[in-house]
């Protein structure tokens, strides 16, 4: 009994394992639907006219097919067409190889490849059925509803709708034309990514490079650029994360960040910064610094954070520069804890507790306000607490107090200095300019004084002036300094402590650029090339006659 039972189990476990193989095989046979005329038998057939074959879930078109029944393959000729029943993917050829073993369709000639609103041309195309995969080389061009990319390689994963394209990667849309040599792009949110190089131009002629790829959300027109640059007719970003929203007109960089104003000729460097192109605003922080280009000169400026404002008014035409502020010109250097850059009188207004200096001048106050002309330091204005140093020719410290003061230059050198209230000077009388003859001390209202290379020429006092005069052999350093005295010279900035801060990252304009490089490679000849070339228009060589002996 067991052993009969057990007969049984085993012819229907046999019968099951071969009706489930017979079943398996069937699904994996290409199939003949119909054609206009067969030809041939035992294991090779010609299928010629209106041929109609299946294999699975895919519909197989052409004018004619050499089909390979043993081992489950087609040649396809004329028309060739692949219609997938479940997925919407259709590919269109001249001529195609298919493999019903590995579901391998090798296409080639006039190859179209459509999935949706996503097309593909090129002349050599491999489709991978069972993983759904194609893939394309010896060039090839994707076409969706906003973009055309075109690679020398390529490959299509259809479930994903995700396209890797390789070397010489063009993608252009209405508004942008981009290069690289690397580019993924998914076709359903339509977004590009890229490593490597990549340069983008505008329709506008705004140009978009990175040298590390990039991310960029084609419809939504925002970009990340990785060690980017952006340049516009009026300004230049650079950063090694750069963020750009075309829609806001927004940026926004991180780590070596610098923003170009170029009708100001300001940049602003920092760590991290932001810039709103429509309104010319931008905030950088992070050890933050401002070159500001003259013709002949540059005036550098250190902070923490900085803010530039450029609109139509006047008033919105500044830069603004908080806490631990330095600042470096060929003709000046000053250290206060803010500061504001007028643009449109070139004035510098500095806050809490500023020093300047200019050659062999030190000026101290609440605060002042600086103003450039001609790149030259022109004028200063200073309130409370004023306080004015200049060295002679001898390295004596003339000084001056007051609760206003105006001060002039000429050719980098105080010139004039007015003082307004509270006046109080004190300065060396020299014989030839060499000797100290002693110090002149005066108590006025209002004082003014005028100089030359550096040196007191002559004082002008108010209403009753109170003055002393200390021979030479009386002087001390009691007497010889007003109250407040503090000659800060040792703290002076330098360019060498501006670019202990931060040395600017400079943008090489030299950079490769793929929009450079010529579409088109000239491949000269060679001789033999150009023997042949001579033979075919019937050329010959002429014969070597043997020299007699």
């Amino acid at each position: 009994m067991t052993s009969a039972l057990f007969r049984i189990s085993f012819f229907l476990l046999t019968f099951w394992v071969i009706s489930f193989s017979s079943q398996a095989q069937e699904t994996s046979v290409l199939e003949i639907n119909g054609a206009g005329e067969l030809i041939g038998s035992d294991g090779y057939e010609r299928l010629v006219g209106d041929v109609k074959m299946k294999h699975q879930n895919s519909l197989i078109y052409c004018d004619s097919a050499h089909f390979f029944r043993l081992e489950n393959k087609a040649r396809l000729f004329g028309n060739v067409r692949i219609v997938d029943t479940e997925d919407p993917v259709q590919t269109t050829s001249r001529y195609a190889e298919y493999d019903g073993n590995t579901k391998l369709a090798k296409l080639r000639n006039n190859v179209v490849f459509t999935n949706q609103k996503t097309t593909l041309t090129t002349e050599y195309l491999d489709y991978d059925r069972e993983a759904n995969i194609a893939y394309y080389f010896n060039d090839g061009k994707v076409v969706d509803s906003v973009n055309v990319l075109t690679s020398q390689r390529g490959t299509y994963e259809v479930n994903i709708e995700k396209i890797t394209f390789k070397n010489d990667v063009v993608l252009v849309n209405p508004d942008y034309t981009m290069k690289t040599n690397d580019l993924i792009y998914l076709t359903i949110p339509k977004t590009a990514e890229t490593k490597g190089l990549t340069n983008l131009i505008s329709t506008e002629g705004n140009t978009l490079d990175a040298q590390n790829g990039s991310f960029y959300d084609t419809q939504g027109k925002k970009f990340r650029f990785y060690e980017g640059v952006v340049e516009t007719e009026t300004s230049r970003i650079k950063a090694k994360e750069l963020f750009y929203s075309e829609l806001d007109a927004y940026y926004e960089g991180k780590e070596n960040v610098s923003v170009l104003n170029k009708e100001r000729q300001v940049e602003v460097f920092g760590d991290v910064g932001e810039y709103w192109d429509e309104r010319k605003y931008s905030l950088v922080h992070g050890n933050a610094l401002v070159r500001r280009y003259f013709e002949k000169d540059t005036l550098y400026m250190a902070s923490d954070s900085l803010i530039s404002q450029d609109g139509e008014a006047d008033s919105m035409k500044y830069l603004l520069a908080f806490r631990s502020v330095r600042l470096v010109k060929s003709d000046m250097s000053g250290v206060a804890d803010s500061l504001v850059y007028n643009y449109a009188d070139s004035s510098i207004q500095l806050f809490k507790s500023p020093v300047m200096w200019n050659q062999k001048s030190q000026i101290t106050a609440d605060s002042m306000v600086f103003y450039i002309a001609n790149e030259e330091l022109e004028r200063v204005f200073m309130k409370d607490k004023v306080f004015v140093i200049t060295q002679d020719t001898i390295m004596n410290f003339n000084q001056m107090k007051g609760r206003t003061m105006d001060g002039y230059f000429r050719d980098g050198q105080m010139e004039r200095i007015d003082i307004e209230g509270n006046g109080e000077s004190l300065y060396f009388a020299l014989q030839a300019d060499t000797i100290s003859q002693g110090i002149n001390k005066t108590l006025s209202a209002n004082i003014k004084l005028r100089f030359k290379d550096g040196a007191i020429q002559r004082v002008t006092y108010g209403i009753k002036p109170d003055g002393k005069f200390t021979p030479f052999q009386l002087i001390t350093e009691e007497n010889s300094r007003l109250e407040g005295f503090n000659w800060r010279f040792e703290e002076r900035p330098t360019l060498e402590d501006i670019f202990l801060w931060r040395k600017p990252d400079e943008i090489d304009l030299d950079a490769e650029n793929l929009f450079n490089e010529p579409d088109i490679e000239l491949i000269l000849p060679t001789e033999e090339d150009i023997r042949k070339s001579l033979e075919k228009r019937g050329w010959k060589p002429e014969k070597k006659i043997p020299s007699q002996l």
